[in-house]
């Protein structure tokens, strides 16, 4: 199998990792730009092309960049949290198909912060391998892995399960893209839902009326949504001048036998 690999995060680490104990080395690697890239410099390593093969975010865009790709005849292009848009003339490229790993359950939760708007707005969550087009998760579907939603989970603890089944399901459908044989299901024009990043980033979602009402489960989702490995993203509130962020941490009481 030949292919392209846009990619960033730990999923992507795991993902290539995985293509390569597979015995699928990519033919050139696709990296965010320095100030976006929190595993180029693991991925650079385990990937081990030369540097004449790596590209940056910024150079996809250049005529030169584009023929090189081209000269590679990729069967894939395959996009792991790659954080740019890819142009549409690199999305024509690869002989099968551009394809995403996306955190949420398409059409649900297209775009930016997938697990919480999946506890905020109570739609369906998990992991979709699908389709690359210049609309913004909107591609076919190839495949989907469907996430339970606990009581307990915060946005980071879901998102953390939506890692994990978007590695099962990569890895579970990676046989039938070696042997160009899986299906694809396009999506609903009339359903799903999408957010950029600032919908939920220093919006008012996260406020807190302290003079609002809110019934127990409303108050709750906010905080649990908000809750993700980056404080700026928590809920808040202001008294007396000072701004306070918000974070949950929720624990499932053991069952306990009585006699």
């Amino acid at each position: 199998m030949n292919y392209l690999f846009a990619g960033d995060r730990d999923i992507g680490v795991r993902v290539l990792t995985h293509l390569l104990e597979e015995g699928y080395k990519p033919s050139a690697l696709l990296l965010p730009d320095p100030a976006g890239a929190s595993h180029s410099a693991r991925l650079r390593e385990i990937a081990g092309l030369p540097e004449s093969h790596i590209l940056l975010g910024g150079d996809l865009s250049r005529p030169e960049a584009v023929s090189q790709m081209r000269a590679l005849e990729p069967d894939y292009l395959i996009a792991v949290h790659y954080p740019h848009l890819i142009p549409g003339n690199v999305l024509e490229i690869p002989k099968e198909a551009a394809l995403n790993l996306h955190p949420a359950w398409l059409p649900y939760n297209r775009g930016w912060h997938t697990p919480s708007w999946a506890i905020l707005e109570g739609t369906p969550a998990g992991a979709t391998l699908h389709v690359m087009s210049e609309k913004t998760d909107g591609g076919d579907i190839v495949h989907r892995l469907r996430v339970d939603i606990d009581p307990a989970d915060t946005a980071d603890s879901l998102y953390q399960k939506l890692k994990n089944a978007e590695f099962s399901l990569f890895c579970e459908l990676l046989p039938a893209l070696v042997r160009k044989e899986y299906n694809r299901l396009p999506q609903p024009d009339n359903q799903g839902t999408f957010h950029k990043k600032e919908d939920l980033s220093g919006s008012s979602v996260q406020e807190i009326d302290l003079d609002g009402t809110y019934s127990g489960r409303e108050l709750l989702d906010k905080l649990r949504a908000l809750t993700t490995n980056d404080v700026s993203e928590a809920a808040c509130f202001q008294r007396d001048g000072r701004r306070f962020r918000v974070q949950v941490s929720i624990t499932e009481e053991e069952n306990e036998q009585k006699e």
